[in-house]
């Protein structure tokens, strides 16, 4: 009789344990973060400051690239009256300023890629934090992430906070406003 006893009342206290944990009593939503990025001031304003960065410095390196050019040809047209002495040496030095000139070219697309990257995390880091606040200020258990990283393989559209928290980031952010491709509206 004590083991029916002791095994109805584990199972009683099993049974309200895990009435308060039942996922039905959970507020969640979720954020399209392909769509946040996507539709983000900021992310647009990083986007358009390293391809003005990337204009300049392809200005740059297309004005190397020609001066090269016309060594080369000047070259070609100096190498047989010159002599072969002449156009072995100079062809060296051509070479070698071909080299540099790749080398530069690819440390420069290096450097972008690393400062884009580095802003981009920054951005990203950013979001999380203020995803987790409108969580936490709204009342929300969960958050949920789709996109690129889906975490998320169904979920109703009345959950999707994507427009809600794109709106909060891009009200948030001071920098220069992008164009919008429409206002966003609050779903709840």
């Amino acid at each position: 009789m004590k083991k029916i006893f002791v095994l109805a009342f584990a199972a009683l206290s099993f049974v309200s344990c895990n009435k308060g944990s039942d996922a039905s009593s959970y507020k969640q939503g979720y954020v399209d973060t392909a769509k946040l990025i996507e539709n983000s001031d900021e992310a647009k304003a990083i986007e358009e400051k390293y391809k003005n960065k990337s204009e300049e410095i392809g200005k740059e390196l297309r004005a190397e690239i020609e001066a090269f050019e016309r060594e080369a040809k000047n070259f070609q047209a100096n190498a047989q009256v010159k002599g072969m002495q002449w156009a072995q040496t100079e062809g060296q030095r051509l070479g070698q300023k071909e080299q540099e000139l790749q080398i530069k070219q690819q440390s420069a697309l290096q450097t972008l890629q690393q400062e884009s990257g580095k802003d981009m995390q920054d951005l990203v880091a950013k979001m999380k934090e203020q995803i987790s606040e409108y969580g936490k200020q709204n009342g929300y258990d969960f958050v949920l992430g789709t996109g690129d990283a889906s975490t998320v393989l169904f979920a109703k559209s009345e959950y999707d906070l994507t427009e809600i928290v794109t709106k909060l980031i891009n009200d948030k952010y001071k920098g220069p406003k992008a164009e919008t491709k429409s206002d966003s509206t609050a779903v709840n």
